[in-house]
């Protein structure tokens, strides 16, 4: 029986990509360069600094100046992280009906803890989280299925008694690794794009409060 609600961050339940996008949009108007439109960089939201480098200056991790570009764009990102950022619609009702039903719940992103542990302090959306693991709480991130494993360590529940939602393919290879029934976010960045239904979910949602209807 399900006991917990795993959810990846970025994407499923926060919508970071304005703030990502504008972290990368002041190192090109820093140097000169016009402004990108917003759209471009939304769909690369879910790749982190990787995907705002490519779209921002067409970088990828083999360029020699690419991990001194990926600080700077860390640094930005560090010191305006919800300026922008909103909740996505419908996710502080789901997260309430959660817990009225007796589930608890938690995070586990791939976000460096350099960014999770200010970012959900600051945002009172994530007081009731029982288990908050970043992207390098573990040696391994997903979609190794290790940080989903600590989360329910953390939560004291066995794996199968998790279920784990998130808005990327890697989300759904980690939850099913870890032996937990994963939940596809057709609503988060790469869900428009993607054809979800090739990733192998136990379910898909259009939306936050769609969960709830998939609940025993």
């Amino acid at each position: 029986m399900v006991k917990a609600i795993l959810f990846d961050l970025d994407g499923t339940l926060i919508d970071s990509a304005p703030d990502l996008g504008a972290a990368a949009d002041k190192m090109r108007q820093d140097r000169g360069l016009p402004s990108l439109d917003y759209k471009l960089y939304r769909p690369m939201a879910g790749a982190g600094a990787r995907g705002m480098l490519e779209v921002a200056f067409g970088l990828n991790p083999d360029h020699a100046d690419y991990e001194a570009f990926r600080e700077e764009f860390l640094n930005n990102y560090e010191q305006a992280m919800t300026v922008r950022t909103t909740i996505f619609e419908g996710v502080p009702e789901m997260l309430d009906a959660l817990q009225q039903r007796g589930l608890r719940w938690g995070v586990v992103t791939n976000k460096h803890q350099r960014f999770t542990i200010p970012l959900t302090r600051q945002m009172p959306l994530f007081n009731t989280a029982q288990a908050v693991v970043s992207g390098d709480t573990m040696p391994q991130p997903k979609p190794h299925p290790a940080p989903l494993l600590e989360a329910a360590r953390i939560m004291g529940l066995p794996p199968e008694a998790c279920w784990y939602v998130g808005d990327d393919e890697r989300d759904i290879v980690a939850g099913k690794a870890a032996g937990m029934p994963t939940v596809a976010a057709h609503y988060g960045y790469l869900g428009a794009q993607e054809e979800v239904r090739q990733w192998g979910a136990d379910h898909i949602i259009q939306s936050p409060l769609a969960l709830l209807a998939l609940l025993p």
